[in-house]
């Protein structure tokens, strides 16, 4: 996690760009409904929240394991257990991606307004989802680090996986949004945290064997 720390403080141009991403994006969909004064509907301010969540993940867990050379995985393999490396790289994932939402909410919050009525339940829900996705795609890019054609190969195979996790995100928050209490979604935030848990466990147990290929 230090080194991933070190080397995104050094080339800060990646975080910039993404910080520059979510921002337009923001900016954009503002445009778009400057005629009706800025506001949104509750539905499209939720559905487009995690749009940008959603890409914003994908261009930032992409470069996890495909910026590694060869040589660089090979100098990993002789110092660090590859458990030490999948976990490492799915928790400062994980943080990135938490900083983005609370960013592009923040944005949100300022550009689009705040129809959220149920802030921690909202903040809650972000924080689970940055962990789902940031252990799905840090697994399915370090699959694609193997492949010739990496960065589609991860597109095809994250979005399918990524499809149910997102139903249930979008689920929680529109309850945030409606104001509705925790028990009404306590459900779903289960079924989330078992899904972050299994990733988390497929991805300690089988990366392994994918380090070794």
């Amino acid at each position: 996690m230090q080194k991933d720390f070190r080397l995104e403080w050094r080339q800060r141009a990646a975080l910039n760009g993404m910080l520059l991403y979510v921002s337009s994006t923001v900016f954009v969909c503002y445009l778009s409904f400057s005629s009706r004064g800025g506001q949104l509907p509750a539905p499209a301010w939720n559905a487009l929240f995690w749009i940008v969540l959603l890409f914003s993940a994908v261009n930032a867990v992409a470069k996890g394991f495909l910026q590694e050379s060869r040589g660089r995985m090979l100098y990993y393999y002789t110092l660090v257990r590859p458990q030490a490396v999948i976990l490492a790289k799915i928790v400062y994932n994980a943080l990135l991606l938490l900083g983005l939402a609370l960013v592009a909410f923040g944005l949100y919050s300022v550009v689009l307004g705040n129809p959220v009525q149920n802030v921690p339940l909202f903040v809650g829900n972000v924080a689970l989802g940055a962990v789902g996705f940031a252990s799905t795609l840090t697994l399915v890019s370090g699959i694609a680090a193997k492949a010739t054609n990496s960065s589609t190969l991860m597109a095809v195979l994250g979005f399918p996986l990524m499809v149910p996790m997102l139903l249930l995100l979008i689920k929680v928050s529109k309850n945030a949004l409606d104001g509705l209490e925790f028990e009404a979604s306590q459900s779903a935030l289960l079924t989330l945290v078992a899904l972050n848990m299994i990733v988390g466990a497929v991805s300690y147990l089988l990366f392994p064997f994918l380090w070794r290929s």
